[in-house]
């Protein structure tokens, strides 16, 4: 396939076979903890540019505004709303990393831009990363979920097969051309807690980057998360210590969690369910899930 002339090499290396990791902001990405992981990924390993899509023929402008910055001379300069591409060779193979807004028009264009770039290299995986609002409680571990519908890379990396019907995001898309180019392709999939999706959560970020490392086969730079997820669960504890109200709900999120209950593989892009999987019964995970829904409820009312 031929390079369109909305790619924009900044670099032209020689990688062999390289994993393509994306990520966007906006709907996908909830509490910014997928872009997050991706620039934790380009900023820990040093990440050189690759190449820039441009925003012309992607973006609403009225919707994605670009932003103007001052140099240090005092020029202006209009910073446009771009999904860049980088490269970096590690220790588990050669990676590329993209990162931008998601797109608003042309989904189909900008999803054969992406692949024409994946088959350039002779990519041999294409991985999504993505955020999403749940019923979770943000002191317990972060939830993921993964999912592919090659049979091959759901058994080496303990995937799920997506059972999802429903509206989608610009990482649907991707998904369905990868796959009719019959280009393997996975998606991870975070839950951060729907109380608190105005703080950035680098807890999952931190969980997407270790489980892409994983599959990858290298080592996280973990190093600059880290010391982020204390100060994350100080600024959730003080918005949640505010409402009492609050307090009983996420106490009753700990409880489901430390119950057993987890994150259903049937997902939507906006909204994760549970489901009980430890011993408690059909009655017992019914009832709580019927206290959740009321209580839920009662708060929308007021």
């Amino acid at each position: 396939m031929a390079i369109p002339a909305s790619v924009h090499w900044l670099s032209k290396p020689a990688l062999r076979n390289p994993t393509f990791v994306s990520a966007f902001t906006g709907w996908n990405d909830a509490a910014d903890a997928a872009s997050s992981a991706v620039r934790h990924l380009i900023d820990g390993w040093g990440a050189t540019p690759l190449a820039e899509i441009s925003p012309e023929p992607y973006t609403d402008f009225a919707t994605i505004r670009p932003h103007v910055r001052l140099g240090e001379s005092g020029e202006r300069k209009i910073m446009w709303p771009t999904v860049t591409l980088w490269h970096v060779s590690g220790a588990g193979g050669d990676v590329i990393l993209s990162l931008g807004p998601e797109p608003s028009l042309q989904w189909k264009r900008f999803a054969g831009d992406l692949l024409s770039v994946a088959e350039h290299f002779g990519s041999t995986l294409f991985l999504t990363l993505g955020a999403l609002l749940a019923d979770v409680a943000h002191r317990r571990p972060v939830q993921l979920i993964g999912t592919a519908t090659d049979a091959d890379l759901i058994e080496r990396f303990s995937l799920r097969r997506s059972r999802y019907e429903g509206p989608t995001g610009i990482i649907g898309v991707l998904h369905d051309e990868f796959s009719r180019a019959a280009l393997p392709s996975a998606s991870l999939w975070a839950a951060v807690p729907a109380y608190a999706s105005q703080v950035p959560s680098p807890k999952a970020s931190l969980a997407l980057m270790r489980r892409t490392c994983e599959i990858i086969g290298t080592p996280a730079p973990i190093g600059a998360v880290l010391h982020l997820i204390e100060r994350y669960e100080e600024q959730v504890n003080t918005l949640v210590n505010e409402d009492d109200d609050l307090v009983e709900y996420v106490e009753r999120l700990e409880t489901a969690t430390d119950s057993g209950m987890i994150l259903s593989d049937e997902v939507n892009d906006d909204q994760l369910q549970l489901e009980f999987v430890s011993e408690a019964s059909d009655e017992e995970a019914a009832e709580f899930v019927d206290e959740v829904e009321r209580f839920l409820r009662e708060q929308n009312s007021d």
